[in-house]
């Protein structure tokens, strides 16, 4: 099967750093469906540590579209349910880009990189085999609960979170559950924002209350596409089957027609 979406034209992108090590990340949202049954959603995150750049992105994010297979493409609508973006810590220097499709357009928000002012616990546990000390933080309005590992001589961590002395293990909230689950030290490329004239970029600020306004929404869960007017909004739609699943596509991202309650990962 030619799958449309995944045939777009792979454009040449800045290599800003290399990464001294991969890790990737467990993910998970606990959260309720349509009926407001509780469910938890579950990802990977792939984090990319280098010496200038960090950059945490979804699992399918970080694959070539040339190598996904159909089961790919069903992770890919899973992550569907979860908004997390991609975030480039230290590009440009002393900034964060964020970058997320938010139906109908593909977004991209930049602010100085904010500092978090984490209180240190002296307790010490085993996680996923290192050696870890806690600590714990209200990250924008969210309380997070964390531990890091001096083990792995880095300030970096999942998603936005980071500045600790030592990489970040597990980060717990009461909706969101980050947990290491592999190191890779193979350098790779990290690259920079492809350049794509479609992008609509803002101040993150203004980024974040756009999302939290459309997707927190009490339409949302049932119906998630309460605010898109087809006619406009819409260039290209695709469905793509296998077994007894249908996975719709529009603008070649997934499209839900029915979501779980949003959990922000940020209030403010």
């Amino acid at each position: 099967m030619t799958v449309l979406f995944l045939a777009t034209t792979v454009r040449a992108q800045e290599v800003m750093d290399t990464a001294q090590f991969v890790a990737i990340y467990d993910y998970e949202c606990r959260t309720q469906n349509d009926e407001a049954a509780p469910v938890t959603d579950r990802m990977q995150i792939v984090v990319q540590v280098g010496r200038r750049v960090t950059k945490s992105m979804p699992r399918s994010a970080y694959q070539s579209p040339e190598t996904k297979s159909m089961d790919d493409i069903a992770a890919d609508y899973q992550e569907a349910y979860m908004h997390i973006p991609m975030v480039w810590t230290g590009y440009p220097e002393g900034q964060t880009t964020v970058r997320e499709f938010i139906l109908p357009k593909l977004f991209e928000g930049h602010e100085p990189t904010p500092s978090i002012e984490w209180t240190l616990i002296g307790d010490t546990l085993t996680v996923v085999g290192y050696l870890c000390q806690q600590a714990t933080a209200t990250f924008r309005g969210v309380r997070w609960q964390v531990c890091y590992t001096e083990e792995i001589p880095s300030s970096a961590g999942p998603w936005r979170l980071r500045g600790l002395p030592g990489l970040i293990v597990e980060a717990r909230s009461e909706a969101h559950t980050f947990r290491l689950a592999t190191l890779q030290p193979t350098p790779t490329p990290i690259t920079a924002p492809e350049l794509r004239p479609d992008v609509q970029r803002t101040d993150y600020a203004k980024m974040l209350r756009h999302k939290n306004r459309l997707f927190g929404n009490k339409q949302y869960p049932k119906n998630p596409l309460y605010y898109v007017n087809f006619q406009t909004d819409i260039s290209h739609m695709e469905v793509i089957k296998r077994n007894d699943q249908q996975y719709l596509f529009a603008n070649g991202y997934p499209l839900l027609t029915k979501a779980h309650v949003y959990q922000p990962l940020e209030l403010e």
